[in-house]
């Protein structure tokens, strides 16, 4: 038989992103070379050239393949660890999620506390967490903090699995980015013997359907696609752009003492205009490698439209077009007590609470500004 002629059987899938396999179109998810097929464990050439050569490769799926995988879910009696991304909390919040699965408990996991600055109070934090999924209509049965990445948290959150799940498949889910394969092959890699690692990378879109890994008592631990959050930054900007917004290391906080009348640039990608309010702290909540630049508000305008993709970057002169044309967004922030002011994606600026601030924030159309009780 020629090569050509030899199709993947269909019962087979990518074993790091979930896709079903098949040897015919190379522009087509899921193609493997025909000679992959006799591997015990194969994964797809798009998988390949994430994991080795750090390519970015994005492959759409839509609302009704996310449906269906929620559809699945709610039809078995599982427990569902629903993954969020603590410095994104606003972005990476799954809405909805009670009405798809049914009467299954949710254990409600935030991903990343490595990112979170030194000698913050983990309860609190935990607390928060608490406090702001009830505001969103979830009661999760427990929470948990962990750091997929650096293994933090996760001995506890084992032993919570399994004093929850009861002889039941665990289903993780999450939009995407929150660290879903990541914690999950931490979770293979420490504690199973499963021969398989699911492909990540920081890029939307990198688990294209479930995947199941084995449990001793024949139930499954089962990894999710991310579901897309569109109100995200994220999604609007390059990949190289990507890489600087999505925090790597512990978040050091830039603190800044504003008069009205003067704005802050989150490079080029949001705007925070102090319109009217005492002298006050704006303490900055990003990625360390963002600029940040201050200035008259009344250069503002003049300053974007100079230089909107070179001082005011990222995103790049090259790539300002990926980026909605900015919207803007009125807010007063009440004394009283600290608030966040939220840019989905993007990160937070937390203000002292203790004069009303009034603020103008600019970001492009689409993407999602609020305001919150501080997390720190």
């Amino acid at each position: 038989m020629e090569e050509q002629d030899v199709v993947a059987p269909v019962e087979k899938n990518c074993a790091g992103c979930g896709v079903r396999l098949q040897s015919e179109d190379k522009t087509q998810p899921g193609y493997v070379p025909p000679s992959a097929l006799a591997r015990e464990v194969i994964i797809c050439q798009r998988c390949f050239r994430i994991k080795h050569y750090n390519e970015v490769a994005p492959v759409s799926m839509d609302d009704d393949d996310f449906l269906r995988i929620l559809n699945s879910i709610g039809a078995a009696d599982s427990l569902v660890v629903k993954v969020v991304d603590i410095f994104d909390f606003q972005g990476s919040w799954l809405r909805g999620l009670p009405r798809f699965v049914g009467g299954s408990p949710i254990l409600l996991v935030g991903n990343k506390v490595d990112l979170l600055p030194r000698n913050i109070n983990l309860n609190r934090v935990r607390n928060w967490l608490q406090h702001e999924a009830k505001e969103r209509g979830l009661r999760p049965v427990d929470v948990m903090l962990v750091s997929a990445q650096k293994g933090v948290g996760i001995d506890e959150l084992l032993i919570r699995i399994g004093e929850l799940r009861r002889g039941r498949n665990v289903y993780v889910v999450g939009v995407t980015n929150v660290g879903k394969s990541t914690l999950i092959n931490r979770i293979i890699h420490d504690y199973g013997s499963a021969d398989v690692e699911i492909t990540t990378s920081p890029f939307p879109g990198t688990t294209l359907d479930t995947i199941e890994i084995p449990l001793e008592d024949g139930c499954s631990l089962v990894d999710t696609p991310g579901i897309i959050n569109r109100d995200q930054i994220g999604h609007m900007v390059s990949p190289e752009d990507l890489r600087l917004i999505t925090p790597r290391e512990r978040i050091n906080p830039r603190v800044y003492q504003l008069n009205d009348k003067q704005t802050l640039f989150l490079g080029g990608l949001a705007r925070v205009d102090f319109v009217r309010g005492n002298r006050q702290p704006f303490v900055v909540y990003v990625s360390n490698r963002l600029p940040i630049h201050r200035t008259k508000l009344e250069r503002a305008d003049e300053l974007l439209a100079n230089h909107h993709g070179e001082l005011l970057a990222p995103p790049r002169r090259e790539t300002i077009h990926l980026l909605p044309p900015f919207t803007r967004h009125g807010l007063k922030i009440e004394p009283g007590r600290e608030r966040d002011v939220v840019i989905s994606g993007l990160g937070w600026i937390s203000l002292t609470g203790k004069e009303a601030a009034y603020l103008e924030v600019h970001v492009p159309k689409g993407v999602s500004v609020g305001v919150r009780h501080a997390l720190i």
